[in-house]
Formats: C-alpha cells, sequence, structure tokens
C-alpha cells in the first residue's frame, strides 16, 4: 500500500508564491495519476492540478498561468508551484494517488493548509 505526505503549506500573503510537495512511499505498480486537490472554507473540493506517469499534466482551467505541476521521480515526489497567489486559493491542499489495473489503488494524503492572507 503506498501512502503520501504533503508538506509546504503555510501563510503566504496575497501575491506571494508557495511549493507543495507530496512525497510517495511504498510501491505502485501499474499506471498512476497524481492529483492535487483543494477544499475551501464552505466550497466542495475541486481539482487543482495532475500528473500521469508518463508526464502528461492537466491544470484547472482557473489556475492555469499561476500554478504548474511536476514530478521528481528520483525522490518520487510530486510539486505544485503557486504563484500570484489569491485570498480565494485559501484551502487544505490534498494530494491523490490512483493506480490502475490488477494492483489497483487509490490513496489520499491527510493535506496541507495554505493560508493567504495580508
Amino acid at each position: 500500500q503506498a501512502h503520501l505526505a504533503e508538506s509546504g503549506g503555510g501563510l503566504v500573503q496575497p501575491g506571494g508564491s508557495l511549493r507543495l510537495s507530496c512525497a510517495l512511499s511504498g510501491s505502485i505498480f501499474g499506471f498512476h495519476n497524481i492529483a492535487w486537490y483543494r477544499q475551501g472554507p464552505g466550497n466542495q473540493r475541486e481539482l487543482v492540478a495532475s500528473i500521469n506517469d508518463n508526464g502528461y499534466t492537466y491544470i484547472s482551467d482557473s489556475m492555469k498561468g499561476r500554478f504548474t505541476i511536476s514530478r521528481n521521480n528520483t525522490v518520487k515526489t510530486v510539486y505544485l508551484q503557486m504563484n500570484s497567489l489569491k485570498p480565494e486559493d485559501t484551502a487544505v491542499y490534498t494530494c491523490r494517488l490512483r493506480v490502475s489495473g490488477v494492483h489497483a489503488q487509490d490513496v489520499w494524503g491527510q493535506g496541507t493548509q495554505v493560508t493567504v492572507s495580508s
């Protein structure tokens, strides 16, 4: 069973930047996708970005131009770089691993809080 651990959240002023990390431990077999979700106060959880094991990336339209997702396979970590942060980006950011195939898994991390405020 894989395990995810997020880090990098915190308090940042509007216009600032943060880089979130999602570290993967354990073994996975098969095609997989790692995604970042967020849930702000009073909001539903929404998909922010995702990246496949072939490097294909997706960024939500509302975050294009500000957020980027990348991965370092050597350290088994996926990053979410967030620039030009706005107060409405305040949320708990959580990463999710989905593995397809015979050894399918659906694993969530515990989340990291991002607060954008002056």
